[in-house]
C-alpha cells in the first residue's frame, strides 16, 4: 500500500484519523488525509538506531551538549494540519522547554524521514514542501534502498542540499555537527546471498 490521499469532507479532522484501522498510519497535511501502511522492520530499525545515536549526546548530554528533545513519530499540529507524524523530530529546548501532554504545537527544528517504497513519493512531493512552508529548519531524508542520507537546510524558504552521504561516511551534519555520525552503523547488515 502506497501513500494515498483519502477523500473526506474538507478539511480532514482528528476524528478522521481516529476512525482509521490500527494497521494504517494517517496524517493530515493542509486539510488532506493521507494514509499508508505501518513501517517495515528495516525502517523501524534505522529510526531506532538513529534516535539512540542522537539522544545520548543531544538529549541526555552524554558526551555532547544536551539541549534537545529527540522523538520517534511524534504527533505534531500545524496551522491547517491537525496532525502530521514525521519518522523522527527534534526540538531545541530553548524553544520547547517541556514536553507537551498531547500533540506538539511547536514546529520541530529538525525532521528526519525514512524513505520506503510505500512513502518515498509522498515524503518527497507532499511532506518536503510542507515542511518548508511551516518553517522546519533542518530536514534529513534516509533512503534505505540506496543506503544514503540527504541533509538539507531551509534558507529563504527553500531547501538547500548540504550533502548526500553513504554508509561508508562519517559525517558531522547540521544541526548535529558536533557528533561524528558513522552511517554504516545505523543500517541493518546488507543481505548476504
Amino acid at each position: 500500500m502506497g501513500s494515498t490521499a483519502r477523500l473526506t469532507p474538507s478539511p480532514a479532522t482528528l476524528a478522521d484519523l481516529e476512525a482509521l484501522p490500527e494497521t494504517v498510519v494517517g496524517e493530515i497535511i493542509e486539510g488532506t488525509l493521507y494514509t499508508h501502511a505501518r513501517p517495515r522492520p528495516k525502517h523501524v530499525h534505522f529510526g531506532g538506531r538513529l534516535s539512540r545515536e542522537l539522544q545520548g549526546p543531544f538529549e541526555l548530554g552524554r558526551d555532547g551538549p544536551g539541549g534537545w528533545w529527540i522523538l520517534v513519530e511524534p504527533g505534531i499540529q500545524a496551522e491547517g494540519s491537525p496532525e502530521f507524524v514525521p519518522d523522527l523530530a527534534g526540538w531545541r529546548r530553548e524553544r520547547l522547554p517541556e514536553l507537551p501532554e498531547d500533540r506538539f504545537s511547536i514546529i520541530p527544528d529538525w525532521i528526519c524521514e525514512i524513505l520506503s517504497p510505500s512513502t518515498r513519493s509522498y515524503d518527497q512531493r507532499i511532506k518536503r514542501p510542507f515542511y518548508a512552508r511551516i518553517g522546519v529548519r533542518h530536514l534529513w531524508f534516509v533512503d534505505l534502498e540506496a543506503r544514503t542520507l540527504t541533509v538539507s537546510e531551509l534558507l529563504n524558504g527553500h531547501w538547500w542540499e548540504l550533502g548526500v552521504y553513504g554508509e561508508d561516511d562519517v559525517i558531522h551534519a547540521p544541526p548535529f555537527e558536533l557528533l561524528a555520525l558513522r552511517l554504516g552503523e545505523l543500517w541493518p547488515p546488507a543481505p548476504t546471498s
